[in-house]
């Protein structure tokens, strides 16, 4: 540790397991592990942020850990922060934010993706992702990765599998892109778990949570997903691809409105008894005027714009309901669905997948969210709830349950007769 112009040795009681060691020794400014639950990679990558810290020589170093959720960051990390710093001579500890200040100027702090907007204007040194796959992808993209330019700063990314969504994708870079690292630490190779639980893993849990959660694998789906093997099934059949617009046909757009959230959008076109997914738009911390202007701005007009039921609520700022703002903004065509069950929307949304294509470039963010689109876990009972959980993902999934929910339905006619005139229904 530098303090001015004195090095003081410090040890903060950690040992790494050798098992870490390709990543504490990593050569690459980029480095993804996927690891098996129970590995330790958080309390490996928690100490290398503070060794980065109390070595890095650049003024007010600033290093961050960030999980999906600022809770879940304080859940998982922070008591590790504490321990492993706290035998620093003069550190001090903000347990508000959640901050480590070191004595050479440099803090290591904790942060939720759920909230990454928050991170904009920042520099970082140095970050570590945790559970990347849980996170909404342009958390890193228009936020995180720009953080890390002026400092040319460097980036961990760790997790357990999730199905083929950022973090595999992050990962497959990362077996050829020599500017990477990378490391994945199976249960049944690295010796961290013993023989005897790992047997009993086997029975308690299914096959597919097995192989995602202790044998890391990205092929098993999501565990709880409502249409993750849905959309892997569209993949397959080659369902995401690039879907033209058809001038001919009239565009449906479906939203969930967000107050101070996300409000999301989806284009869609139903082509005989297909149904073309093809656009996804989604934002935050703006006005609908924002999107109208988006839509203005797309090169079809929408027939007809599908609302949930509070679409009709009167705002406590302007007194106005949002299909009136909408109506003001020049947007006339509005439907508000009347409120059903979630579970009745999901249903919906379960039977219109297998007629879906989408374009697989301007609907990729959507594709992922509802791919990720899950139950919530309850951590103390181990029980799946019956609801979904509420994260990046739900805007997407929920603008596109209303699109499920609202289409109007075509009607399935066989072949005409010859020698009849009326069509056999």
């Amino acid at each position: 540790m530098l303090d001015g112009q004195t090095t003081i040795r410090v040890s903060t009681g950690y040992t790494h397991r050798v098992q870490f060691e390709r990543l504490h020794r990593r050569p690459t400014r980029w480095f993804v592990c996927v690891a098996h639950r129970r590995a330790g990679k958080t309390v490996a990558c928690v100490n290398d942020l503070i060794d980065a810290a109390l070595r890095c020589k650049e003024s007010r170093p600033r290093f961050g850990y960030i999980a999906p959720f600022f809770r879940q960051a304080k859940d998982v990390a922070w008591a590790y922060l504490r321990q492993y710093a706290g035998p620093v001579p003069g550190v001090e500890f903000n347990e508000a934010e959640l901050r480590c200040d070191l004595p050479n100027g440099a803090r290591v702090r904790l942060y939720g993706a759920d909230n990454y907007d928050a991170m904009r204007g920042l520099y970082f040194d140095g970050v570590v992702l945790d559970e990347f796959g849980d996170m909404d992808p342009r958390a890193w993209t228009s936020v995180i990765r720009p953080c890390l330019t002026d400092r040319a700063g460097w980036a961990i990314f760790i997790g357990t599998p999730r199905g083929r969504n950022e973090f595999a994708a992050i990962y497959r870079r990362a077996l050829t892109d020599p500017e990477w690292g990378h490391l994945k630490l199976r249960a049944s190779t690295t010796g961290l778990v013993p023989a005897e639980e790992l047997e009993a893993l086997r029975r308690d849990l299914s096959e597919e949570e097995y192989a995602a959660e202790f044998e890391c694998s990205f092929d098993a789906p999501v565990v709880g997903s409502y249409y993750g093997k849905l959309i892997t099934a569209a993949e397959a059949d080659s369902r995401v691809c690039r879907v033209p617009y058809d001038p001919a046909t009239a565009v449906t757009a479906a939203w969930d409105l967000g107050i101070g959230d996300d409000t999301a959008i989806w284009f869609a076109q139903q082509v005989g008894q297909e149904v073309h997914l093809l656009d996804y738009y989604e934002s935050r911390g703006v006005g609908l005027d924002h999107y109208v202007g988006v839509i203005n701005g797309k090169p079809w007009r929408v027939a007809e714009h599908i609302l949930p039921h509070d679409g009709d609520a009167r705002e406590l700022g302007s007194g106005k309901t949002r299909v009136e703002t909408l109506t003001g903004l020049g947007v006339h065509n509005v439907r508000i669905l009347a409120q059903q069950r979630i579970e009745d929307g999901i249903n919906a949304a379960r039977n219109l997948i297998p007629r879906c294509w989408w374009d697989a470039d301007k609907c990729a963010v959507g594709i992922e969210a509802l791919r990720m689109y899950r139950r919530d876990f309850d951590e103390k009972k181990k029980v799946f709830r019956d609801t979904p959980l509420h994260d990046w993902s739900s805007h997407a999934a929920d603008a596109f349950r209303y699109l499920a929910l609202g289409l109007r339905k075509v009607e399935i006619m066989a072949p005409i007769e010859y020698g009849s005139s009326k069509w056999i229904l």
